[in-house]
């Protein structure tokens, strides 16, 4: 007897496509392929595809309340940070097809970068509710879903993201900052228990257990914890802060007797001299800011080998020193 074929009941999905991400002379090609292989797994996509200035989280907004349960992202990390806000608390779904640079948030919730096997995860995926972080600086509030920092890290990220997207010009403006950054004295206040005040370049505040061009923090970090990781680089030269880097790229994770590893709700830090505030790859403001964890705030398709899971794995290894 001929083979039966499972039918499955057609989903409506809100395909948010940047034509911007990536290789641009790739991403006709791409589309043409997210729509095939959304067809013929039974999702029919309503196409919105992102060019500068677009108002994206008012298009998820509308396309939520008009019972779209299924929002799909692609493009790369920026694009996926441009929707959370508008999908936070509700009862809609992120799917994410990696179309980006880095793709490090997909990365991090084991989606396959390949566009048929992403696809397929939208209908067969593991779904799970994870945390997402907010920052408060000022008056400004921003989510954030794989870290935020404070210092040297978000005085240098806008050159290394422009060099990973192959604008070499920017090698003299790393290097100039990187060599003129001061430390600053931080002052560190942990679901209201304030720690001893410490001089350092970096504060690194994280929701995720990886980052950037997916280098791994420390596989404690998860996103369904209910709680963020707080890394202090105290005490230490900006060699120590090189061949700290050098690990993290050399597949390590972070590993020094200088680097001190909090877990908290809620983190509320202070500096002088005054330290740039980064959520994610958007630039916040400077001056005293609080962190928070929601927890649970955000459904998402994920692979079956999300590396954020791995809330109990332990290393043998001590990486970090850690309090709890």
């Amino acid at each position: 007897m001929p083979e039966k074929r499972l039918i499955r009941r057609p989903i409506r999905a809100k395909l948010i496509f940047n034509t911007l991400s990536g290789q641009l002379q790739e991403s006709p090609q791409q589309l043409a392929d997210i729509i095939v292989e959304m067809q013929a797994c039974g999702i029919s996509p309503e196409v919105y595809m992102i060019r500068e200035d677009s108002p994206v989280e008012s298009v998820v907004r509308s396309a939520i309340k008009a019972g779209i349960k299924l929002i799909v992202v692609a493009g790369g990390d920026g694009t996926i940070e441009s929707v959370v806000g508008a999908m936070i608390g509700s009862s809609a779904t992120l799917g994410v097809i990696p179309t980006g640079t880095r793709n490090n948030i997909a990365f991090n919730l084991g989606i396959p970068f390949e566009i048929a096997r992403a696809v397929a995860l939208l209908r067969d995926g593991l779904r799970l509710r994870i945390d997402v972080g907010q920052v408060r600086q000022g008056r400004a509030s921003h989510w954030f879903v794989e870290a935020a920092s404070l210092g040297l890290l978000s005085d240098l990220y806008p050159f290394a993201d422009d060099l990973q997207h192959g604008d070499l010009g920017q090698i003299g403006n790393l290097l100039s900052t990187f060599v003129a950054s001061t430390p600053s004295r931080l002052r560190l206040t942990l679901d209201g228990r304030q720690i001893p005040d410490t001089d350092a370049f970096v504060a690194l505040i994280a929701n995720m257990p990886y980052i950037g061009p997916h280098f791994q923090i420390s596989p404690k970090i998860s996103c369904l914890d209910g709680q963020l990781d707080v890394f202090l680089f105290s005490d230490m030269s900006k060699l120590d802060l090189l061949l700290s880097y050098a690990s993290l790229a050399a597949d390590s994770t972070l590993e020094d007797a200088n680097i001190t590893h909090y877990r908290a709700r809620q983190v509320t830090v202070s500096a002088k001299p005054s330290m740039p505030v980064l959520a994610d790859s958007i630039p916040v403001g400077q001056g005293r800011a609080t962190f928070l964890v929601h927890p649970r705030v955000l459904t998402v398709m994920t692979g079956p080998a999300m590396t954020g899971k791995r809330v109990a794995s332990h290393s043998k290894k001590r990486k970090v020193a850690h309090h709890a």
